[in-house]
């Protein structure tokens, strides 16, 4: 029997400095925040984990500590309008990387003041209708 997965709640985010990177997910990504549970211990409030909503149910977490990067370490936020994602990010003076498109959306790359990768996306065709020859998983 597997298990039945429903969907991603949550991603959780290094970050080194949380107030900076607070108002970046809060003031230039424009996300909600949200209450944190009572149960969590942090006698320092500056530790404190810092909570975001994305639509109804999913979520991101930014934690203080070291942030780690590897390449193609990222996470995807989908948007409604790419082109308004783009505005907002260049009026903040946010850097935007090109990277090659997949059939059905468009994308590109950006990072959060601590360097992690975001990959902003919108798509306009389910996945993979929009891709005439999608690859195989291994193994299929």
């Amino acid at each position: 029997m597997a298990i039945e997965m429903t969907g991603i709640h949550h991603s959780a985010v290094m970050v080194s400095d949380p107030e900076r990177a607070g108002a970046f997910y809060r003031d230039v990504l424009g996300l909600e925040p949200i209450v944190t549970p009572s149960t969590f211990d942090f006698p320092d409030p500056s530790k404190r984990p810092q909570w975001f909503r994305i639509g109804p149910r999913q979520q991101i977490h930014l934690q203080v500590g070291q942030p780690v990067h590897s390449p193609g370490r990222h996470m995807a936020l989908e948007v409604a309008d790419i082109a308004e994602a783009r505005r907002v990010l260049s009026e903040h003076g946010v850097a935007i990387d090109e990277v090659p498109q997949i059939p059905g959306s468009q994308r590109f790359y950006t990072r959060d003041p601590d360097g992690n990768t975001l990959e902003i996306m919108q798509w306009t065709v389910d996945w993979p209708a929009a891709d005439p020859a999608p690859v195989p998983p291994p193994g299929v």
